[in-house]
């Protein structure tokens, strides 16, 4: 038992008093002679003990009377925390995309808020952590303002964070109970037994256990007038007939269909659309599913910009075919005549069969570099290696070390190189090897190889440097020491090349994730582009590079959609983001396999249950009545017990 006002006990010394005061005032008797005094001498002696026991039961009632009202007014309560310690809850919402979605009692983050509303206390704080946001050390009202606007949202934070937050917070506050109210979507077992033995946790299930999404799209040009959208449909749970979806132009219905998908599958449904300079694609699956997020998608098609190259050096054929007018400004000059102006304007430079790289250029083309231009060095079968190195250490990547006469096959293809993946159908073993006659043995830092000699020795190297790439071919190309223009790798590996160069964007980008966006449009130092639709806009991160700006985006923006990245007013290119794909993924905790961790699935029960626990049993008003029975017991003494 503990008590709010414990210094009202000291008042119990004070029973001394009316025990001091029922031993000296006792009523005296007084002797009345009589002439028959042997006939009442046994009545005096039983009147006399009759009378003491009678004021010490009146004795007991008034101190138990004046003991109740003191025990009564320092108000005693049963509790196993402290009246003047308030108590605290570390609550974790899980309001990710999963959540929004209807379990038995209707939407699951709606009907989880709720709860926490009707069941919170106004004599505890509420420290609520979502995927999103954080409010630390709020009252019941400010939690409930708090909860009345919360929002589902495409981030999603881990685990070990949630627990990191919610174990800070308990460290500030003595009295503390952590509730974690989640779908458990995605997460393993392990990270679940870790969990400390205080923490209350509470599981949101869907009703529904099928779900269809759109998982990804793709384009392919056919060489037609008309685009091929390929669309990948994923179907989690029994098979589904006569679906229907469509595509549209922003908001212009294209053309809709209808599919059938097997149980536990993925389909391909396939759209043709008619070229155009700029289509803003909407795929929606008319579905009614677990989740509706995942039944839209969105992609943007841009007319591409053309990628600037330049050779320097020897002429040489094989490259005007691969970069084509199409997709390519390719330009060609000789060492003489060359425009130093251009240089900078280039996305990538072709170094071609040069014997000698002149001061004047190993300056400029250092500076390219370091403003992100790509490089391709293709040195002559008898360079002077002096004025490669001059450049090669000034740009910190290593040394040719020496000249190599022998014949070498080139025999070795680096498929999981990001310049090859996904460029070969199959791995090819045995094909006719291409050779060279001289080549050049170097050292390079920070280099993956491409393409190798049967040696093991490189062939072709991508060397990392900040902000770009240098790419190293051994030997000279020319055809008196290499047949290597003639091999089917010539094409994919320069091409890609030039193609990276400029990293255009993609068809689609994914929300809460880490995108990389490349503009091909020169900024001015003072310049900034932005990203915004007819709700939301915000400034990138963004980098300026030799011709091209260098994007990059994380946590914004936040709903999936259209988008522009504009410089002021002028709109330099359309994408689109999308949900996670995780996201709708029927993937959830087994609860029945974790123990002793024991799951709710009511966050109304679990805070009852806790508030329970931990609620004031007040007694003052037991002690009130004990006191009133005390003088009740006194008053019937005095009337109906007469000695």
């Amino acid at each position: 038992m503990q008590f709010k006002h414990p210094e009202i006990l000291y008042f119990l010394s004070l029973l001394i008093i009316p025990i001091i005061v029922h031993l000296f005032q006792l009523q005296r008797f007084v002797k009345v002679p009589f002439t028959n005094v042997a006939f009442l001498k046994k009545l005096v002696l039983q009147t006399r003990k009759s009378s003491h026991i009678k004021k010490w039961l009146i004795l007991a009632t008034r101190l138990l009377l004046l003991a109740a009202l003191i025990l009564a007014f320092s108000q005693p309560y049963f509790s196993n925390h402290k009246i003047n310690e308030q108590q605290h809850f570390s609550l974790y919402l899980d309001n990710s995309l999963s959540t929004n979605t209807d379990g038995e009692k209707g939407n699951l983050l709606q009907v989880a808020s709720q709860e926490i509303i009707e069941n919170t206390s106004d004599k505890a704080n509420y420290s609520l952590l979502t995927n999103n946001s954080y409010h630390k050390n709020k009252t019941a009202s400010e939690l409930k303002e708090i909860l009345l606007k919360i929002k589902n949202t495409s981030k999603k934070t881990d685990l070990k964070n949630i627990l990191l937050k919610i174990q800070n917070e308990n460290k500030s506050n003595s009295f503390s109970k952590s509730i974690l109210i989640s779908d458990f979507q995605n997460i393993k077992n392990e990270d679940i037994r870790n969990l400390p033995k205080n923490i209350s946790l509470v599981k949101l299930s869907p009703q529904q256990k099928n779900n269809l999404s759109i998982d990804s799209v793709f384009v392919h040009d056919n060489g037609t007038t008309n685009f091929e959208v390929n669309i990948i449909v994923k179907n989690q749970g029994i098979g589904q007939k006569n679906i229907p979806i469509a595509i549209y132009n922003e908001t212009k219905l294209i053309n809709k269909q209808v599919f059938s998908i097997t149980e536990n599958t993925t389909k391909k449904v396939v759209f043709s659309i008619i070229k155009t300079p700029t289509f803003l694609g909407k795929i929606e699956l008319n579905f009614k599913d677990t989740y509706s997020f995942d039944n839209s998608f969105f992609f943007a098609i841009n007319t591409n910009s053309k990628i600037n190259v330049l050779s320097i050096g020897k002429n040489a054929s094989f490259l005007n075919r691969i970069y084509s007018k199409n997709e390519f400004n390719f330009k060609r000059s000789n060492i003489q005549n060359l425009n130093y102006n251009l240089i900078q304007k280039q996305h990538l430079i072709v170094l071609n069969e040069i014997k000698t790289i002149p001061e004047i250029l190993t300056k400029s083309l250092i500076e390219y570099v370091k403003n992100g231009g790509k490089l391709i060095l293709i040195p002559h079968k008898n360079i002077g290696i002096l004025s490669y190195n001059n450049l090669l250490n000034k740009l910190r990547i290593g040394k040719i070390v020496s000249n190599r006469d022998n014949e070498l096959k080139i025999t070795t293809i680096n498929y999981n190189h990001p310049l090859l993946n996904n460029v070969f159908e199959k791995r090819v073993r045995n094909f006719q090897y291409p050779f060279v006659k001289s080549s050049y043995i170097s050292t390079l830092k920070n280099a993956s190889t491409i393409v190798s000699f049967e040696n093991k020795q490189p062939f072709i190297q991508q060397i990392n440097v900040s902000y770009s790439s240098i790419y190293w071919i051994a030997s000279s190309l020319e055809k008196e020491n290499s047949n290597f223009i003639n091999s089917p790798l010539i094409v994919p590996v320069f091409y890609n090349i030039g193609k990276q160069s400029l990293r255009l964007s993609k068809l689609y980008y994914t929300l809460n994730n880490h995108n990389s966006i490349a503009i091909n449009k020169q900024l001015g130092k003072d310049e900034i582009v932005t990203i915004s639709n007819t709700q939301t806009s915000f400034i990138p991160l963004q980098q300026t590079l030799q011709n091209s700006v260098k994007i990059t985006t994380t946590n914004k923006p936040i709903e999936a959609g259209f988008y522009q990245i504009k410089k002021q007013k002028n709109v330099l290119k359309n994408i689109a983001f999308n949900y996670p794909t995780n996201e709708s993924l029927l993937s959830y905790l087994d609860t029945s396999t974790i123990k002793p961790k024991t799951f709710s699935t009511s966050v109304k029960e679990t805070l009852k249950n806790i508030n329970d626990t931990h609620k004031i049993q007040w007694l003052w008003k037991w002690f009130l009545v004990l006191a009133i029975v005390s003088l009740l017991i006194e008053i019937l003494i005095l009337k109906f017990f007469k000695p």
